[in-house]
């Protein structure tokens, strides 16, 4: 039994998100994570809300809520959200907890003992309307790079280029909206990257087997222009990790909190450490390698805009504090999924949000479509055409029908249990040839993370079993050879639990549907399938289950074009 520890990138708490931060990062971690489960390895599958920085002080200020308070309201409508897409996070933790404050300050003090930390003082932007320096996401310009109008002083959402402030053109204040904005002196803590860019190409180089995404756009940070810089980890807040505390070995940073972008992949770790502290349970096994990580594979998913902080600044903190911690091993990346010929945008209000989409149809419906078209390679879209055309044929016409077909079929001619009677011949045992085949494949495309593949090959798997059924025809040879029919019968039957083990990662609740429609609760993976096919032997009670999945009207796709036409109040 492998240990897999899983790590999805955690949201900011600023809102409900849309279908495209689902697909970059928590349902394909989702997804792998179901199958190591189903695999009988043993998994822990961690997330969070992302509370501290502006995004969380600009939320509750709109809100006219206290930022605390925010947090924690808006933490249980992701949660609940997360619940109702079945994301099957063992812990789902907040980085606003004790857990992270106690690590991120930890981490901290371990860098400056290793010369990886070092004041500077700097100029940064002050607004005087606003009577305060505004930390880089509270200013919005037009980037340098690629001339996108709405970047922040952090980076650009457009391009991903890593930007100062100062780096904009045109900046305002996204408190006021002033641009009288001047640069004053204040101090902070900078993170010595530059002084680790060997170290940190060296480790990337080692990952030959990391997707081209993920180690193009590292590489980029790495060498492009004067290299990896130096990164500020402090900024003038109030809301965050504070950054002078008892035991800290500087002094000045009073009424400064710890960046985001710091505390944030810290939880990471502090969440497994919420989970243990909730059930008594072992964080330090997963994390740290002379406590038993040394035999973990650890996995992160992400959208291609948190790359940077993963590849670079994340692990320079990990291997910066010279203690043994466990780096990651493997970051799948995505590209970004646009809606209806624009872009999705949280701060922008423009897609289909999460909530929305759960108000529209279950679970399922939406774990198929964006898990069948995440954007691996390249960007992909999301449009109303192509996801009821989706639904239609892939859910309701190839698996739903299936199962539809041969339960009502089988309830008609012998009853609600599996037939006896027949014998297996050449049809049966090509089927079980060609699945044999495509399990496998479909095991091989998992385990590498080639979420498309796997999803075009269970597919096909379910393609098989209609071009069975439609090919032996029971209906026809009931009429003169009832125990052919009935053998046909008990095999079509027995692929009812086989679809629903291999498409539980992708469609949970369908899966739960299917095995309760077969009555049985024997979860094994099929690895011998001839084995799998007979599970269920004749007399083996079974009902005709409702609808597994059905279609979209042409109507009904309509009015959703309509109604999510790219903005939300």
């Amino acid at each position: 039994m492998a240990r897999h520890l899983i790590t999805s990138a955690i949201p900011y708490i600023n809102g409900i998100k849309h279908l495209g931060n689902l697909v970059g990062s928590q349902l394909p971690a989702d997804l792998f994570a179901r199958y190591q489960r189903a695999r009988g390895h043993e998994v822990m599958f961690i997330c969070a809300t992302d509370e501290h920085g502006t995004p969380a002080e600009l939320a509750a200020a709109k809100a006219g809520k206290p930022v605390a308070e925010y947090c924690t309201e808006m933490h249980e409508v992701q949660a609940e959200i997360a619940r109702g897409f079945k994301l099957s996070f063992d812990h789902f933790g907040r980085s606003s907890s004790a857990q992270n404050r106690k690590l991120t300050q930890h981490f901290a003090v371990q860098l400056a003992k290793a010369g990886l930390l070092r004041e500077v003082t700097e100029k940064q932007m002050y607004s005087k309307a606003d009577g305060r320096f505004l930390p880089d996401r509270y200013i919005e310009g037009t980037c340098p790079n690629c001339g996108f109008e709405s970047a922040r002083g952090d980076q650009c959402d457009n391009c991903t280029k890593q930007l100062d402030p100062v780096d904009l053109i045109n900046p305002h204040s996204v408190i006021s909206g002033s641009t009288d904005l001047e640069l004053r002196e204040t101090k902070h803590l900078f993170l010595r990257q530059s002084a680790m860019k060997d170290q940190l190409d060296a480790w990337i180089d080692s990952k030959t087997d990391w997707p081209i995404l993920t180690t193009s756009i590292a590489k980029k940070w790495l060498h492009d222009g004067d290299g990896l810089q130096d990164r500020g980890i402090t900024r003038d807040l109030s809301w965050g990790v504070p950054a002078q505390f008892e035991g800290a070995p500087w002094s000045g940073m009073e009424g400064k909190v710890f960046y985001v972008w710091f505390d944030a992949p810290i939880e990471y770790l502090a969440a497994t450490q919420e989970w243990a502290d909730k059930t008594g349970g072992d964080w330090e096994r997963w994390w740290r390698t002379d406590k038993g990580a040394d035999d973990v594979t650890y996995t992160e998913f992400m959208g291609k805009d948190n790359v940077p902080f993963h590849t670079l600044s994340f692990p320079a903190t990990i291997l910066g504090s010279n203690e043994p911690w466990k780096l990651v091993d493997y970051i799948k990346s995505f590209n970004y999924l646009n809606y209806d010929g624009g872009q999705f945008s949280t701060s922008r209000g423009r897609g289909v949000f999460m909530d929305q989409a759960l108000e529209i149809l279950p679970a399922d419906y939406w774990r198929w479509w964006l898990l069948s078209h995440a954007p691996e390679s390249a960007d992909s879209e999301f449009t109303w055409e192509n996801f009821q055309t989706s639904v239609n044929k892939d859910l309701a016409d190839v698996l739903g029908n299936f199962v539809s077909r041969i339960t009502k079929f089988t309830r008609s001619k012998f009853g609600e249990a599996l037939p006896e009677g027949g014998a297996w011949g050449e049809q049966e045992d090509a089927l079980i040839a060609e699945l044999t085949t495509r399990i496998r494949a479909y095991e091989t495309h998992m385990e590498a993370m080639d979420i498309r593949k796997s999803a075009a090959e269970l597919r096909a798997i379910w393609v098989a079993g209609n071009e069975y059924l439609q090919a032996s025809a029971p209906w026809s040879a009931f009429k003169t050879d009832p125990d052919r029919a009935a053998a046909i019968a008990r095999l079509a039957l027995n692929l009812i639990p086989l679809y629903a083990v291999l498409s539980a990662p992708f469609i949970p609740d369908a899966a739960d549907s299917m095995l309760g429609a077969m009555q049985t609760e024997d979860r094994s993976w099929p690895q011998d399938v001839k084995a799998a096919l007979t599970a269920l032997p004749a007399g083996h009670a079974f009902v005709t289950p409702e609808v597994l999945f059905r279609k979209i009207a042409d109507e009904e796709r309509e009015d959703w074009q309509k109604r999510f036409a790219g903005t939300r109040d």
